[in-house]
């Protein structure tokens, strides 16, 4: 995984809620067995004609902007990957009193596939909105911020996934930063281990 800390792109606006991995990446895709060519099959069963990717302002655009609950209904690692290799190095959602901007599943695959995810709260998510596609946003991860124009908005994030992003670390890289305990471990350990 590439080590995410501070990023400018354009973003693309698609604000509908409820997003569900299905429209994601559609489930008939899943029984691929390569972890490449996602990109082009992103959101595929809703593309074409106004949809807001397609659009000339869309066009070359690294960070996905989307309403609340982005995410939702099956696990699928592949809609991750759909995302990412669409071009986007991260979602921005936005979150509501009674709704996060992701679902737990989903914000799970990302942290271990590395892409990042940010939450905003209704009145700052707008103003990314009311740019809309193709305006161009910075995201410091270090410092839990994004830019756009002069105004900055903050963001918070699982102290731990962050650390992650920012090391660039996959889950057994953040493993192997603890090979020195483990050998310890091992070393000292009593336990019963058969031979071969």
């Amino acid at each position: 995984m590439s080590a995410f800390t501070t990023y400018s792109g354009r973003i693309a606006v698609y604000p509908s809620d409820h997003v569900d991995t299905d429209r994601i990446i559609p489930a008939r895709f899943l029984s691929m067995v390569t972890r490449s060519g996602y990109g082009e099959r992103l959101f595929s069963d809703v593309r074409g004609g106004d949809f807001p990717l397609d659009q000339k302002d869309a066009e070359g655009a690294s960070i996905l902007v989307v309403g609340t609950n982005f995410g939702c209904g099956s696990s699928r690692e592949h809609a991750v990957w759909a995302i990412q290799q669409a071009g986007f190095r991260a979602v921005i959602a936005r979150q509501d009193p009674d709704s996060p901007g992701y679902s737990d599943i989903f914000r799970q695959n990302a942290a271990n596939c590395g892409l990042l995810l940010v939450e905003l709260p209704a009145e700052d998510h707008r103003h990314l909105i009311d740019a809309g596609s193709g305006a161009e946003v910075t995201l410091d991860l270090p410092n839990q911020t994004v830019a756009l124009g002069s105004k900055n908005f903050g963001f918070n994030i699982n102290p731990t996934v962050k650390d992650a992003l920012v090391k660039g670390l996959d889950l057994i890289g953040t493993t192997l930063e603890f090979m020195p305990e483990i050998e310890s471990y091992e070393k000292s350990s009593k336990a019963y281990v058969p031979s071969r």
